[in-house]
Parts: C-alpha cells; structure tokens; sequence
C-alpha cells in the first residue's frame, strides 16, 4: 500500500487545474466549426431566401433570429455547465423555457388577433411540411461539433449532457434555416421551429449516453 499511495501522490503532484479558458476552448472550435459547415449546407442545398435584403427591414425576421439564436446560446450555457463532473443546469433551463413562453405568447396573440380566415396560413404558412426535417438536418453539424467538444471535457450526467448539446444545436441549426426560410408568422415559428429544435433536443438527450460517454 504505501508504495501505491506513493505512485498516487506522484501523479497527483504532477496534475495542474484546467482554466476556463481552455475548458471553453474545445466549445468555441466544435460548435463554431459545426455551423460554419451547416451555413455550407444551408447555401448550397437551399440558398438563402431571395427576398432577405426586405425580410431584414421586418419585426418577424428579428424575431425568428432572436428566438432561434437565444434557445442556442441557452443551450451553450447548458453545456458549459453540464460539461462538468456533477454539473447542473437548471438556470439554462428555465432560460429556455422564459423564451419559449414569450414566443408562444406572442403567438397566441397574433393568432387571436387575426381575422379566422387567416389564422390557419398564420399556423402553416407555405413550408410546414418540411421546416422541422431541414432543421434537423442543418443542425446535424453543429450537434456533431459540439459533442466532439464535450467529449473533451468530463460530463457525467450524459443524458442531460445530450439535451443540452441538442439544444445548442438545434437552436443554431434553425438560426441558419432562417436565412433561407420565408416564413414570418409568430405561429409558425412557435410550432414548427419549435417542433425542430424539440426534434434535435430529443436526439440529443436519447443517444447522450452512447455519444458522451468516456
């Protein structure tokens, strides 16, 4: 034993703390490189939409931005956390369920406010079909780069771990679709971004133990 003890205490000594520069390093790579790929994949598969000079000028774009952006850097919070041995989120989360509220509020109100001949178009617009699938599919990167980043740190509860990184992921992945997306209406954004970015979340969250693991 003490020949045992001796060895531990020589790797020990041997060990210096990471800082948190270093820590975030791996993030910043994974994620970034992930959605340099899916703005790749955006461009070349769907092009950007061909009115976005206009779109820009409108409150329903910044909203669709904003929305899909703050789910994301939600979820990095969530990761930075959880990338950690016994990490929580709990703040992440109830950032993400805050902007969810609002949006769903906001949605219900442009709903309630329109014309019944017109709410339908509101809630479906022209793409619903297949706005969730391009989301995930675009978000497919940024879920690959930000789970080659916490696998280079130390997560222990993995299925939360996943959850997060989906979250990331499917926030950014839909903050690309809308440079190509037409659609406008707080409805459709409330539902089907939503049922996209649920979409990676979920993925995330059921294959974390398997893609996390260490």
């Amino acid at each position: 034993m003490p020949a045992t003890n001796d060895l531990i205490d020589r790797l020990a000594a041997d060990l210096r703390p990471t800082s948190a520069a270093d820590a975030m390093r791996p993030l910043a790579v994974g994620i970034g490189a992930g959605m340099l790929v899916s703005a790749l994949m955006m461009l070349v598969l769907l092009g950007p939409r061909h009115d976005l000079a206009v779109a820009v000028g409108t409150s329903g774009y910044w909203i669709k931005f904003a929305y899909t952006q703050a789910l994301g850097l939600a979820g990095v919070a969530g990761v930075w956390q959880l990338g950690r041995p016994a990490g929580r989120a709990d703040r992440a989360w109830i950032s993400v369920a805050s902007v969810f509220a609002i949006v769903a509020l906001l949605g219900v109100l442009q709903f309630a406010e329109a014309p019944p001949a017109a709410r339908m178009p509101l809630v479906m617009g022209s793409t619903a079909t297949k706005c969730p699938a391009l989301i995930l599919l675009l978000s497919s990167p940024v879920l690959t780069g930000c789970v080659w980043a916490m696998r280079q740190l130390a997560p222990t509860n993995l299925t939360m771990a996943g959850l997060a990184a989906g979250t990331v992921s499917g926030g950014f992945g839909a903050w690309i679709y809308a440079f190509h997306c037409p659609e406008a209406a707080i409805p459709f954004l409330a539902l089907w971004y939503t049922l996209g970015i649920v979409a990676v979340a979920a993925f995330g969250a059921a294959f974390g133990r398997l893609m996390l693991r260490w």
